[in-house]
């Protein structure tokens, strides 16, 4: 079933994206070589709980962290621990809230230190398909025309899209329908309504679509072991124009003027 959301409950989502958006922040200012995954998973459950709020993935299925810590070819579901971050590698951070009854989700993945212009291109079209996904999230459209938007971005640019792992409904749960996959057909699949609160999440590949499960049953990495970027917002559909509800604003205030910034196109 999809859930309507009221302007009111739209509202409670934005507060918890707020606290998110700036979750995110605190713990990009930690995002250096020699940081542990673990401490940048502690840094947002501190931060989250300090401002009222509830790390939306501890407990989400027995999964056992605040945030989805996925390093340089995982894609997705890392598990925080002992790893210690190392220039040149990319660590992307999916992280959600609960504030109020309701759920934010985000994703986004930092540069650390000085990477390649191959990585880099990869962090920025990933990043750009996320905006054209969004662009087709309004009143009338199908979600095929979200997942459209993202294949054919990223694979004119050479790269691949996952097919296993989808976007999806936001709200009183922090998984909703529909799903929202990042490839399909114009034209096909759920038609858009205003007040339908989506999460959508590009996951790009450097190398083949691929991808496969360790055995902690929770971490995707890339067949190929190439490198893997993520990025999301949770976004409102409307009439005319998606609005978009997280931010990556308070990101990339931190990272403005350092190696952790990634341009949008």
């Amino acid at each position: 079933m999809i859930f309507l959301k009221t302007e009111e409950e739209i509202e409670l989502i934005k507060n918890s994206a707020q606290v998110l958006g700036k979750a995110h922040a605190e713990v990009a200012l930690w995002i250096k070589p020699g940081v542990t995954t673990q401490k940048l998973d502690l840094v947002a459950e501190e931060f989250i709980r300090d401002n009222g709020g509830i790390p939306s993935f501890k407990g989400f299925n027995k999964f056992p962290a605040s945030l989805c810590i996925s390093v340089n070819e995982v894609v997705v579901h890392g598990i925080p621990g002992s790893y210690a971050v190392r220039e040149g590698d990319i660590v992307s951070i999916d992280c959600g809230v609960k504030l109020n009854g309701f759920h934010s989700d985000s994703a986004y993945t930092y540069p650390v230190g000085e990477v390649s212009l191959d990585l880099m291109n990869l962090l920025t079209a990933t990043k750009k398909s996320l905006y054209k996904g969004i662009e087709q999230a309004v009143e009338g459209m199908r979600v095929g025309d979200i997942g459209f938007a993202v294949q054919n971005f990223v694979e004119d640019k050479g790269y691949s899209v996952v097919r296993e792992l989808v976007g999806h409904g936001v709200g009183r749960d922090l998984h909703e329908s529909p799903e929202v996959p990042n490839y399909g057909k114009r034209g096909k699949g759920t038609r858009l309504k205003e007040g339908m609160v989506l999460a959508i999440e590009p996951m790009v590949n450097l190398g083949v679509k691929t991808v496969m499960q360790e055995r902690d049953g929770w971490t995707i990495r890339t067949t190929d072991k190439k490198y893997s970027a993520h990025y999301e917002h949770t976004v409102v559909v409307r009439k005319g124009k998606a609005e978009i509800l997280t931010t990556f604003d308070y990101i990339e205030k931190v990272t403005a003027n350092t190696s952790l910034m990634v341009e949008v196109m």
